[in-house]
């Protein structure tokens, strides 16, 4: 009977044995370049900021409890009973913690001090406009890449450039922060390396990319987006197609462009229009240079096609229409872009 139940013993022991090794083969370990992809996201996104709500419970007690918010120089501000300031600027509620319970071991045997972050909503919020379809504000809550917040915006319209540039200014979230200090808290991610860099000190930052580079699914080019960022998807500079044309438009000059194309563009000379009289009104320091083209001409191959050029307003004569001695005035409807705290605000939770 004892040889019996020894046998049902080593045979379910087996059972569970084989089964442990079915589920960590199907399970991957986390490599150490998983680790640290997540790692730095997950700083900035718990680490105490400027303006953030913070919750001080002493467990047991009621009366050494504290809520505030930290002061210009980090230190939480005014908190009860606690001799030395406690730094929590770019800490972790737990690092934080540690720091409160050693105060008030003064006081209290063994105190169990819990922080908690309550409120990030007074963080800096991230901007993003230029050659978006909808310019906005973000106030960001958890690790978000730029081609997220690129997404939600509903994407990159034909106006832009095909470049993308960050401002970040000093000390505006935790990561430029650590810059001043430390190589080491910085370079946490091989991914984030060119951004968030000890060689730039103090200084604010520029970060350049480059559209196509984010399309192609680069991971240097699709950054994390911190507290504070400035998002510019930046413009081409604009070239207007009036008069006597299908549809007149806005066109940018992300390459070079010929006349002839320029007005193809823009559905081609409409029915009123005189395709032989053509002029394009061209800026010149502050001057403005009138050029005349024929697309006839253009056509016949007897005519330079021109190469348009920045700002160049080319307008297709219509019939019935005086000619115009003096350029136009061109409106543009994307003032309110020029003012990113007019934008709307999201919440990125």
């Amino acid at each position: 009977m004892k040889n019996k139940s020894n046998y049902h013993f080593s045979y379910i022991l087996f059972l569970i044995l084989l089964l442990h090794n079915l589920i960590s083969a199907q399970t991957p370990t986390p490599t150490p370049e998983d680790l640290s992809e997540t790692k730095p996201t997950e700083i900035e996104a718990n680490l105490i900021h400027l303006g953030d709500l913070i919750d001080v419970d002493v467990i047991g007690s009621t009366e050494y409890d504290w809520r505030g918010t930290l002061n210009p120089e980090g230190f939480l501000n005014g908190i009860n009973f606690v001799e030395n300031p406690v730094y929590g600027l770019c800490r972790s509620e737990e690092d934080v913690a540690v720091d409160v319970a050693k105060g008030y071991s003064k006081l209290l045997r063994d105190p169990q001090v819990i922080v908690r972050i309550l409120d990030r909503s007074n963080r800096p919020s991230s901007v993003l406009y230029g050659a978006v379809k909808t310019p906005q504000r973000f106030q960001i809550k958890r690790p978000v890449l730029l081609n997220e917040l690129i997404i939600v915006s509903g994407g990159i319209t034909d106006k832009a450039s095909g470049e993308i540039q960050i401002f970040r200014a000093s000390g505006s979230n935790c990561l430029s922060k650590a810059a001043e200090t430390s190589d080491q808290t910085i370079s946490l991610s091989e991914n984030n390396e060119r951004f968030v860099t000890a060689s730039q000190g103090s200084n604010p930052q520029f970060i350049n990319i480059k559209i196509s580079d984010l399309l192609a699914g680069k991971k240097e080019a699709n950054p994390l987006i911190l507290s504070g960022d400035i998002v510019t998807v930046l413009e081409a500079q604009p070239i207007y197609i009036i008069g006597g044309v299908a549809n007149p438009k806005q066109i940018s000059t992300n390459s070079k462009i010929t006349l002839s194309r320029a007005i193809a563009s823009a559905g081609g000379v409409a029915k009123d229009g005189d395709e032989k009289k053509i002029t394009i009104f061209r800026r010149g320091g502050t001057e403005t240079k009138i050029i005349e083209a024929d697309l006839e001409k253009i056509k016949a191959e007897q005519q330079e096609d021109i190469v348009l050029q920045a700002f160049d307003i080319v307008e297709v004569e219509q019939s019935g229409r005086e000619k115009r001695k003096f350029p136009p005035l061109i409106r543009t409807d994307d003032a309110a872009d020029k003012n990113p705290s007019k934008l709307p605000l999201r919440i990125v939770n």
